[in-house]
């Protein structure tokens, strides 16, 4: 007796990319923390420059704004909004794609800096202080990415139809066309 393979919920099976699951971002997050907490407590005043760099929250930044853009630009053409151009399924399949990788690794950013900045506010000195600023903006840099993220994904669905509820796998007339 065989089993038949039954695909996961969110219609991903194999070969098949699924909507990013947030319990992934969140393990991403939690342990690039743990990593930073351990690897800042043991490097800091040895090996990091007096002043933490601005760069990486520009960088962040930036990229969510971009993302956030597509997203909005990307659901007006799926949509087909007046005065809009169709969009080009390969560019809605490689936003999708940038959207997971952007989100997961906005995760681990967002979770490293998360460890950075508790272990700032633990640790009382005046270079730590000084520093508080900057990881503290990385960190909602790195969010801003992920939610960026998490919408240009979103935004890359086809939108459900009224007659796709009807239908059944493989029938092409639909519920109404039977009798």
């Amino acid at each position: 007796m065989t089993r038949a393979r039954s695909s996961p919920p969110d219609g991903a099976g194999p070969g098949r990319m699924g909507p990013t699951r947030i319990s992934t971002l969140v393990v991403a997050g939690l342990a690039a923390a743990g990593v930073a907490w351990l690897l800042i407590s043991l490097l800091y005043y040895d090996y990091l420059p007096e002043d933490l760099p601005w760069l990486p929250v520009i960088t962040l930044a930036g990229l969510a704004v971009l993302e956030a853009y597509a997203a909005v630009n990307t659901r007006a053409r799926i949509e087909r909004r007046p005065g809009r151009e169709p969009v080009n399924p390969l560019l809605v399949a490689r936003f999708a794609v940038l959207a997971k990788a952007s989100a997961l690794a906005g995760a681990i950013f967002a979770g490293f800096y998360g460890g950075l900045t508790g272990w700032l506010f633990v640790e009382r000195t005046q270079a730590a202080a000084s520093d508080r600023n900057v990881a503290g903006s990385s960190l909602l840099a790195a969010l801003a990415l992920v939610a960026a993220a998490l919408w240009l994904e979103r935004s890359c669905r086809v939108p459900e139809q009224e007659d796709d509820e009807d239908r059944e796998p493989g029938d092409r007339e639909g519920r109404s066309g039977q009798r």
